[in-house]
């Protein structure tokens, strides 16, 4: 999964976790992602490709702050994440 963050109108892309040799895993629904994140996974079948815009408040309505290869995020700025499902644990890909 790549994320984009939109900081004064400009995109920063991030390194997709892919290119790292590292799939994120976390479980939806649980809050360890941002909300809009959950929301866009939810419908998603393995194998599956999206963009997903998400709005401010369902992104970082407080804000992020700066990190090392990451800038500080202003309170309910957009965000887009390429996202890949690659995996769901206990569900097996029907071969065709």
């Amino acid at each position: 999964m790549s994320s984009s963050f939109c900081v004064n109108g400009d995109l920063l892309i991030e390194q997709c976790s892919l290119e790292k040799g590292q799939l994120y895993i976390f479980r939806v629904g649980s809050g360890q992602v941002i909300k809009g994140l959950d929301e866009g996974i939810l419908s998603m079948k393995i194998g599956g490709k999206r963009r997903l815009y998400i709005p401010g408040p369902l992104a970082f309505p407080k804000g992020l702050t700066s990190a090392p290869g990451r800038p500080r995020v202003a309170p309910n700025s957009p965000v887009i994440f390429d996202v890949s499902l690659e995996y769901i644990p206990g569900l097996e890909v029907e071969e065709e």
